[in-house]
């Protein structure tokens, strides 16, 4: 993919060129400005029909991302086409190929249009109900190209080494090596919350995780003691 990162490192976009012919995919509503392009939204699932509908209805409601995905295709020699994330943060470029990556939910941003993704069931009940990391499921990355994710704040890469677990707020993940295992605990205290830390991912193995410096939630939290009440 041809490209840059403009703007700052707080509120940055992707702009990417376009020629003829050539095709990549974009989170839905992502687009900024576009010239020499054409886009088309077409359902979040690798089926068509009504199959793909219920598919990609489900894919919603039980992982939090959109139900539908924008495909924009150059029809210019010098078409161009603006992305940028609906929160303010950073936006950083994963290569897929002999690398693939489990995407938190929300942190997918475009990608070429060679690289695709599964939706894969987690592990267990509890880390669908509380795990934070895309619900019932989490975005599977396959094929080669980049990729591109976005997070809520600064992004860093941690390693993790195999006999030496590394443990990550929920909320704080953006994506990992998709041969990584992890675990969803409490973080401390006999019901897991008295330390305000809720639950966390504890991942083991060999491979590095993608990491926010903030978190939406947090911040929601935060602002809510400011906002006027229903009362008031």
């Amino acid at each position: 993919m041809n490209y840059r990162i403009v703007g700052d490192s707080d509120n940055p976009y992707v702009d990417v060129s376009l020629p003829t012919g050539q095709r990549i995919k974009l989170e839905s509503g992502a687009m900024v400005f576009m010239k020499g392009v054409s886009i088309e939204g077409k359902l979040n699932s690798n089926s068509k029909g009504i199959g793909g509908l219920f598919k990609a209805v489900a894919r919603s409601a039980v992982s939090g991302e959109s139900m539908f995905i924008t495909e924009a295709e150059g029809t210019a020699p010098d078409g161009r086409i603006g992305i940028a994330p609906a929160v303010p943060g950073c936006i950083r470029k994963l290569t897929i190929g002999d690398r693939q990556y489990r995407l938190n939910t929300g942190a997918f941003l475009c990608c070429d249009d060679s690289v695709t993704y599964n939706m894969i069931a987690q592990k267990n009940i509890g880390k669908a109900v509380f795990g934070g990391t895309g619900g019932f499921f989490i975005m599977e990355t396959a094929g080669y190209g980049d990729l591109f994710v976005n997070a809520f704040g600064d992004m860093e890469e941690l390693e993790v080494r195999e006999g030496d677990p590394l443990i990550i707020d929920n909320e704080h993940v953006v994506a990992w090596d998709s041969n990584l295992d992890y675990n969803i605990r409490v973080a401390s205290g006999v019901i897991g919350f008295t330390s305000g830390e809720g639950l966390v991912n504890e991942f083991h193995g060999n491979g590095k995780v993608i990491i926010q410096t903030r978190n939406v939630h947090s911040l929601a939290k935060a602002l809510q003691v400011y906002l006027p009440s229903s009362s008031s």
